[in-house]
C-alpha cells in the first residue's frame, strides 16, 4: 500500500496579469459557443449523410433534415456573430493587462512589490504597486484606437474623453472606488492607515491631464509611470511595504483557497 502523500505546495500562488479576463473569456467560450458549434456540426453531418442515401437510391428524408438543419446552423451563426466581438476584446484585454503587467515587473528593482489580478467582490483590481512611494492601484483599459486621427486621451478633471468621446463606464470612478477599496482592506488587516492612490494607463495612447488633476489621479501611458514614480517622495519605509505586501498576499491566497473550495 502506498503511503499518503500531500502536494508540497503551500500556498495558492499569486494570480497573473489578466487572469480574471482569461477566465471570463474562457468561461464565455464554453457556454456561449461551444454548444451551438457541436450542434451545428452535428447537424450538417446528419444532412449529409440523408443527401449521401439519397443519391444511392436509399429512402432518403433531406427535406426534413435540412428543415431541422437551417435553424440549427443559423442559431450557430446568430451566437458567434454575438460572442465573437466580446471575445476578441477579452482577448485584447488580457493582452494589454499582460504586457503592462510585464512592464510593471521591471519596478521590482525600485524595491516596489507587483501584485496583479486581485480579485475583490464582483470587481478586480488589475495591478497594484506597494513601494517607497506608497501603495497605487492600477486600472489598464486596452482601448481600440481609431484608424485615423490621433488617439488622444483627455482628461480635465471631471470628464474623461478618448478621441473625442466619453466612454460608457468612467475608468476615474472605478480607478477611485478600487483605492478607497484597497485602502480600507489593508487599513483593517494591517491596523495601519495607508493611503492608496489610483492610476489609470492607456497603452499606446496620447495623454492629456492638466497639472492640479495629478494631485487625485494619474492617467498615463504605461511607460511613463516610472518617471512619476521617481518624483515621489518616501511614503513607506521598507517594515511598512513589507507588512502591506504580506497582508495583501494573505488575502489574495486566501481568496484563491475559498474560489478552489467553492
Amino acid at each position: 500500500m502506498n503511503a499518503p502523500v500531500k502536494s508540497p505546495i503551500k500556498g495558492k500562488p499569486l494570480r497573473l496579469p489578466g487572469q480574471s479576463l482569461e477566465e471570463e473569456r474562457r468561461k464565455l467560450l464554453e457556454d456561449k459557443l461551444e454548444t451551438p458549434v457541436f450542434l451545428a456540426a452535428f447537424t450538417l453531418a446528419w444532412v449529409a449523410m440523408e443527401w449521401m442515401r439519397y443519391y444511392m437510391d436509399s429512402p432518403p428524408r433531406p427535406g426534413i433534415f435540412t428543415m431541422i438543419a437551417v435553424p440549427v446552423i443559423g442559431f450557430a451563426g446568430w451566437r458567434d456573430l454575438r460572442v465573437l466581438p466580446k471575445a476578441r476584446a477579452l482577448r485584447q484585454g488580457i493582452e494589454g493587462e499582460k504586457a503592462v503587467g510585464q512592464f510593471l515587473e521591471r519596478l521590482r528593482e525600485k524595491g516596489y512589490h507587483v501584485f496583479h489580478d486581485l480579485l475583490g467582490t464582483g470587481f478586480n483590481v488589475d495591478h497594484v504597486l506597494i513601494g517607497p512611494g506608497g501603495v497605487y492601484t492600477i486600472e489598464t483599459k486596452t482601448w481600440s484606437k481609431p484608424l485615423r486621427g490621433e488617439p488622444r486621451i483627455k482628461f480635465d478633471g471631471e470628464t474623461l474623453t478618448a478621441a473625442g468621446r466619453e466612454p460608457e463606464r468612467d475608468p476615474v470612478v472605478q480607478a477611485r472606488a478600487q483605492a478607497t477599496w484597497l485602502k480600507s482592506l489593508l487599513t483593517e488587516s494591517t491596523g495601519r492607515t495607508m493611503d492608496v492612490f489610483p492610476v489609470v494607463v492607456f497603452p499606446g495612447w496620447y495623454i492629456e491631464q492638466s497639472e492640479e488633476t495629478l494631485r487625485s489621479i494619474w492617467i498615463l501611458e504605461p511607460k511613463a509611470l516610472p518617471k512619476f514614480l521617481d518624483k515621489e517622495p518616501q511614503r513607506l519605509d521598507p517594515e511598512d511595504v513589507t507588512l502591506a505586501s504580506y497582508h495583501l498576499s494573505r488575502f489574495i491566497r486566501a481568496n484563491e483557497r475559498d474560489r478552489s473550495a467553492r
